[in-house]
């Protein structure tokens, strides 16, 4: 089963859940006041998503949704989930351990998983780090904020609870898939070793949620945050945001002359 835990447990037992089993929800971290502010402001941008009606059961991604990235350009508010609180420990205990310089954000979508919608192709975050042998060390931890409720019949994440300690000839049963069902407002957390993937759409509603990846600072981010995130854009953003997204060294990594935008 996916542990759920309350806003309000204590951060210690979050992480201890998350480290168990590679994944864990918890309820209540972002109030209906801005998750409707982070939709509005997505939204013209969403509003230009391709979304394609053919589908070819062999894409990574099924047709009949929607995906929107580079979020730190086109929302102000994206920069509070970024930067949550729970979410920066639970890095700095997750990640920290393998990369002590610091973390990044890894990547950043959102995603709107429409009506009539297949079940996505389980995968781990991590693969593009091949270097490492399965079961890798912790490199990501993402985050997926539920801007709506997921529930299984309108394209929960489906999530394999304890997969981030399998060899990856290991493949799931039908017993161990789980769809991560919580009410809008609600966080999952998982490791980059956790396979998972959007559920089926069923019903006759559209399901939206913000994913957010961290990585250890010494790895290449997912998502190219520098040519989606300019240097004319960093300048407006926070100090703290500004070092979440990249635009900091790690050790002798990532220097620019560009020290305007705050670069270590």
């Amino acid at each position: 089963m996916i542990p759920t835990m309350s806003v309000d447990a204590d951060v210690s037992e979050i992480a201890d859940a998350l480290s168990l089993e590679g994944v864990v929800v918890v309820t209540g971290l972002l109030d209906e006041t801005r998750r409707d502010a982070v939709r509005s402001e997505l939204a013209p941008h969403m509003a230009k998503s391709q979304v394609l009606d053919q589908d070819d059961p062999g894409d990574f991604f099924p047709s009949k949704t929607r995906r929107l990235s580079a979020l730190v350009t086109h929302s102000d508010s994206i920069g509070e989930l970024i930067l949550d609180p729970h979410t920066q420990e639970l890095c700095d205990r997750i990640l920290l351990p393998n990369g002590e310089y610091g973390h990044q954000l890894h990547i950043t979508v959102a995603l709107e998983v429409g009506p009539g919608a297949r079940q996505q192709i389980l995968h781990r975050d991590h693969e593009s780090f091949s270097f490492f042998p399965d079961p890798k060390p912790n490199i990501v931890l993402a985050a997926m904020w539920a801007i709506t409720d997921f529930r299984a019949d309108n394209g929960a994440t489906l999530v394999v609870p304890g997969s981030h300690t399998w060899q990856k000839e290991r493949k799931p049963e039908e017993s161990e898939i789980y769809p991560a069902e919580m009410p809008a407002g609600s966080v999952m957390f998982w490791l980059g070793g956790t396979l998972h993937g959007a559920g089926a759409n069923v019903s006759n509603e559209w399901r939206y949620g913000i994913a957010l990846g961290y990585s250890v600072g010494w790895v290449r981010q997912e998502e190219n945050i520098y040519l989606d995130v300019p240097p004319e854009r960093a300048a407006e953003l926070s100090p703290a945001l500004r070092k979440a997204i990249g635009y900091t060294t790690y050790r002798a990594l990532g220097f620019s002359v560009r020290q305007n935008v705050g670069l270590a």
